[in-house]
């Protein structure tokens, strides 16, 4: 089963080079189990039994479940489906020199070194008018197209000793000599459209790396865009996988994590709540039922977490350090960077060890304040009991990153049980 969920993952991270592709990915895999799509500007009529989802923006979904009783409460479960990259600017290209290099803007706080000297492409999404209405048009360069060269070591003897990179200088992607193809008229062409026909993009640079087994017996994973998407597919994969249970259950793919969540698909915005009003109205619960529910209701909020690294143990707590293949990450922060509290932590302890599933914590070191996550901005708009797990990772927000290969089967065998209960 392992193997089986991690080539798995290798496969939707492939599917998914950028949070509009892993949202298509995502709508795939419901519609094949039988979800049905809502229209967000249109009324909703939910039947008990009934399967849908919804989308917003082309980057973020909810789906959920009626159940054939009244729900006690609700199940809700949130990821993020954008990772750190560079986004191309309009009028991208920039000729001189011979060469065609690309102008970007850094989306997200990556790891500009490792992404420099690896295969890089473009995806991302073109709109086009037809009839008088806007189409958006998934898009995929599916080949080795760009690179972003290191200087070389002759000409930079200090690179080893620290260097400070410059976006608009040193991270360019080059595309090829100066008289290669324009990048829109290659991103159209893929897609059959016609460059002059394409009224607006959003276009970014990703890792083509494959997901790959790495360690003595296999049990690493490498692979892009781990952070969040092993926790999209990891959680809809127990949300496909469960059934029964007493609460209304809720998946969640949100967009924008990286830059702070304030925007219409993010976690900052009213989607989350605008969506659980609409079932509640749709299933006759009036606003103090709502209410009642959401005081019987979980978040669970899943982000990767930091594992302890083997060359730099002391920049974690070592008492609150997760590690590799350890179990799901229990994430604690005392200014409420996690919503996890004492009684949130117990909830999802309890269902773990229903579930046969090891746990462990992480706590930043407390002189080294780490990011904050979904659970608490999802909050403040959705005032549910809330805790923020992750799987642990090394090379966060690198153009690769490293899990361990045993912790994801645990993630979905978790939330298959969080979702039945």
């Amino acid at each position: 089963m392992e193997r089986t969920y991690i080539d798995t993952l290798a496969q939707l991270i492939a599917r998914s080079p950028t949070c509009y592709h892993a949202a298509a990915t995502a709508a795939g895999l419901l519609a094949a189990a039988g979800y049905a799509p809502l229209d967000e500007g249109r009324r909703w009529q939910l039947r008990p039994g009934g399967k849908y989802y919804m989308t917003r923006g082309g980057s973020a979904l909810i789906a959920f479940r009626v159940p054939e009783r009244a729900p006690a409460g609700f199940r809700l479960a949130a990821a993020h489906g954008d990772s750190p990259c560079f986004k191309l600017k309009e009028n991208a290209a920039l000729r001189d020199g011979g060469y065609l290099r690309l102008n970007t803007e850094v989306y997200g706080g990556l790891r500009m070194s490792s992404w420099f000297d690896r295969p890089l492409s473009v995806a991302g999404r073109l709109f086009t008018e037809e009839d008088g209405v806007l189409r958006q048009t998934l898009v995929n360069i599916d080949r080795d197209l760009l690179v972003i060269p290191s200087v070389a070591i002759h000409f930079d003897r200090a690179a080893n000793d620290g260097v400070k990179y410059r976006a608009n200088v040193d991270t360019l992607p080059l595309a090829g000599s100066d008289g290669a193809a324009d990048i829109l008229a290659l991103v159209a062409e893929s897609a059959g459209l016609r460059p002059e026909d394409v009224l607006g993009s959003d276009l970014l640079v990703y890792c083509r790396q494959p997901g790959t087994r790495l360690g003595s017996s296999g049990e690493l994973f490498m692979a892009p865009r781990l952070d969040d998407q092993a926790c999209v597919w990891g959680c809809l994969h127990g949300f496909l996988e469960s059934s029964g249970g007493a609460h209304l259950p809720v998946f969640c793919l949100l967009d924008n994590e990286e830059v702070g969540s304030a925007t219409p698909e993010g976690a900052a915005s009213t989607l989350l709540r605008d969506v659980l009003r609409r079932i509640a109205g749709a299933l006759d619960v009036d606003e103090e039922g709502y209410q009642m529910l959401l005081s019987r209701s979980l978040l669970v909020s899943a982000d990767n977490a930091h594992a302890i690294h083997p060359n730099h143990p002391e920049l974690s707590d070592k008492d609150n350090a997760p590690r590799l293949n350890g179990g799901i990450v229990l994430k604690f922060s005392a200014p409420r960077r996690y919503a996890t509290d004492g009684g949130s932590a117990a909830a999802f302890r309890a269902l773990c060890r229903r579930a046969d599933v090891p746990v462990q914590t992480m706590a930043n070191r407390s002189d080294l304040p780490g990011g904050s996550t979904l659970g608490s901005i999802a909050g403040t708009l959705v005032p549910v009991s809330a805790v923020d797990i992750g799987l642990a990772q090394l090379a966060m927000h690198a153009a690769v990153e490293v899990m361990g290969a045993e912790d994801y089967p645990r993630l979905i065998v978790a939330m298959r049980q969080f979702y039945k209960e």
